[in-house]
């Protein structure tokens, strides 16, 4: 179904085609001063040295717009408003009401991988994994729902040296008796161990030789280590409700057959070079400070394989196994450059080549009020799981129903994240977060349920049979609007995953849904305008509960 937002585009885009050679793009978009306006007037004027309004009207001569607006008008320098006509919105709404879609096409498929979350196994989980969890779950849940194939693909990491220590850690403990309920503490134990007895460091020593030869009995204490791993996480996985499941785990110690292959295959392809005694690839366009070329290690002088291995082994596994044409890694913005070079080596080995391709959906950091990263009280890394209970034990206090509490609790710190610019650092802040008014998940939450209050209400009924709805109040007019511009704003997250622009999205509507409501009686209002202010009512809790849904968060019907 197309979109209002769609149909001007494409009318003016016929008409800017006929005055002048070639395609424009007429920039529509919303205005304060109309519903829409195009500028492409202006710099098509400045780059042809013509006069921009007579151009604007030029176009306009040729527009076929009249049986979408009642108000088309040139204002300033060449600015061309656009003021669409109730009836048009009217059909279109009730169009809107009788698609489950609400207006959003499903998309000719792809297989899409979504590398996200990457925790370390015998670890605890903190505050700096949040980005990466809450923004790759909400990609997973767009791509999801447009119709393509996503692959979830939570790398672990669960091999390297330190794994000899944590191993023999685990034996001491008793490994039948051990769990990672205190997981907290499992790696710094294993820590202080290890930097204190020189006998346990030396133990640890020959378990990781053992290990990378695949005793049998060392096996299986490290299969033993990565499944209480895996529980721990997944109990945080749930508690933050999102998709990741325990056969999403693909740790770095799948790849490891495959290094050799990775090696083998740039040697054979010219692309090794041995710097400083490791395998290196110098990747074209990269280079340090002193404006050297910049090497990316795929085998240490030591023989040990460095992250860059693994990273290539993967691509080559995600594109050739699993079949992907998309990549996509929900990584740190520190991790620009590593990324950016092993793309470009995956495409001078072939591995990455058109229609596949690869991008990072980076991010930035999680600050305390001081402007710092995000610390406790004592000064040391937040726990993600003390960060939890601290916003539920919040939120049961603002909403008082212990059921609701969760969701009240983990949508506000998702929206926290998800409504900040994701390449932007942001500061945690509960009081905000929580906030009852505002740019905040709760607003969004309470705004849902007082929508369906209303269908709460005795026989209340929208009607979805796709009938043309009475829009004539300013106050119907704005919400329409506001409703016809979703399909437009899940495309454009849809290619540049800025959530920022959904979460924005969403509490405009339920801005313009308050002011609608305050000015537009609807249970008391006469047929067929009560029957039209019903429709406008349930499509703003159906999208407010659908774009909700994509953020991960969830959409109460009552509070």
């Amino acid at each position: 179904m197309a979109g209002i937002e769609q149909l001007l585009r494409s009318r003016l885009a016929t008409a800017f085609a006929l005055v002048v050679e070639g395609h424009v793009d007429p920039a529509v978009q919303r205005s304060g001063h109309a519903d829409f306006q195009s500028n492409a007037a202006l710099g098509l004027a400045r780059r042809t040295g013509s006069d921009p309004r007579a151009l604007a009207a030029k176009v306009l001569a040729h527009a076929d717009l009249d049986d979408l607006c009642d108000e088309i008008a040139i204002a300033g320098p060449g600015f061309i408003n656009l003021t669409v006509a109730d009836g048009v919105l009217g059909r279109m709404v009730g169009a809107m009401a009788a698609d489950e879609r609400l207006g959003v096409s499903t998309v000719e498929p792809e297989t899409v991988v979504v590398d996200y979350a990457a925790p370390n196994a015998a670890k605890e989980m903190h505050v700096g994994h949040l980005r990466s969890i809450v923004i790759g779950d909400a990609a997973v849940r767009l791509l999801e729902w447009l119709g393509h194939r996503v692959v979830r693909q939570n790398h672990l990491g669960d091999w390297g040296t330190p794994f000899g220590m944590l191993l023999e850690h685990l034996v001491d403990l008793d490994e039948s008796h051990a769990d990672l309920t205190a997981v907290g503490e499992f790696y710094p134990a294993a820590r202080r161990k290890f930097d204190a007895d020189a006998a346990f460091r030396q133990r640890s020593r020959q378990r990781v030789v053992l290990l990378q030869a695949g005793d049998e009995a060392t096996m299986r204490l490290w299969h033993r280590l990565i499944s209480l791993s895996q529980q721990y996480l997944m109990s945080l996985y749930d508690r933050l409700d999102v998709r990741l499941r325990e056969t999403d785990f693909v740790g770095e110690s799948f790849y490891n057959d495959r290094l050799d292959g990775v090696v083998a295959d740039l040697e054979q392809l010219g692309l090794l070079r041995t710097s400083d005694g490791a395998q290196c690839v110098f990747p074209p366009g990269f280079t340090g400070r002193d404006g050297a070329p910049l090497p990316l290690i795929i085998r240490k002088s030591d023989g040990g394989y460095g992250y860059a291995a693994t990273d290539l082994a993967a691509i080559r596994h995600r594109v050739g196994a699993l079949g992907a044409t998309r990549l996509l890694y929900v990584v740190g913005l520190p991790q620009r450059q590593h990324l950016d070079m092993v793309f470009a080596v995956a495409a001078q080995a072939g591995w990455l080549t058109p229609p596949v391709r690869a991008a990072q959906v980076g991010f930035g950091s999680v600050l305390g009020a001081d402007g710092k990263m995000l610390a406790s009280r004592k000064g040391g890394t937040v726990k993600l799981a003390d960060l939890l209970d601290e916003a539920v034990e919040r939120a049961a206090a603002l909403v008082g129903n212990e059921e609701v509490a969760a969701a009240v609790a983990i949508g506000a710190v998702k929206y926290a994240d998800l409504s900040n610019d994701r390449v932007k650092d942001y500061v945690f802040d509960f009081d905000r977060m929580l906030a009852l008014n505002g740019n905040t998940s709760v607003y969004l939450q309470y705004a849902h349920a007082r929508v369906r209050s209303i269908f709460q209400r005795g026989d209340a009924t929208p009607i979805r049979d796709g009938s043309p709805v009475t829009v004539e109040h300013p106050a119907e007019h704005a919400l329409a609007i506001e409703l016809l511009t979703f399909p437009v704003v899940v495309d454009q997250v849809a290619e540049s995953f800025e959530f920022h622009q959904l979460a924005g999205y969403l509490y405009g509507l339920a801005t313009t849904f308050t002011a609608f409501y305050s000015k537009c009686p609807v249970l008391k209002a006469e047929e067929p305008v009560r029957a039209g202010r019903l429709v406008l009512c349930d499509l703003t809790a159906r999208v407010l509960r659908t774009g909700l849904g994509l953020l991960g968060i969830a959409a109460p019907d009552r509070m």
